[in-house]
């Protein structure tokens, strides 16, 4: 079992940056890859970015590509999105999850556990 808490959301201008970060619970963050996603209002939960176990592979939605970096740190069982050049179509709460292989990283289907999700807030 994995806990995820995400922490880091806020309300921001049009420009400017932020920083999420997922804490994992347990000793096995490490076996896990890890993704982000978002959920705007009326739309379906959508694909961000996503890490492999140890941090080797990344992947990312053409949406972002450019303007976002998934990053891990297995010794501190945490998972980050760092998100550049944030526009209003980025509005949306960010949820991270879990998965003990990466095969089809865009599927939300495909993850075990997901955190409760922090909210993103752009302002144009």
């Amino acid at each position: 079992q994995v806990q995820l808490v995400e922490s880091g959301g806020g309300l921001v201008q049009a420009g400017d940056s932020l920083r999420l970060s997922c804490a994992a619970s347990g000793r096995t963050f490490s076996t896990y890859s890890m993704g982000w996603f978002r959920q705007a209002p009326g739309k379906e939960r959508e694909f961000v970015a996503a890490i492999a176990r140890g941090g080797g592979s990344t992947y990312y939605a053409d949406s972002v590509k450019g303007r976002c970096t998934i990053s891990r740190d297995n010794a501190k069982n945490t998972v980050y999105l760092q998100m550049n050049s944030l526009k209003p179509e980025d509005t949306g709460v960010y949820y991270c999850a879990a998965e003990r292989s990466l095969l089809r990283p865009g599927r939300a289907d495909e993850y075990d556990y997901w955190g409760q999700g922090t909210q993103v807030t752009v302002s144009s």
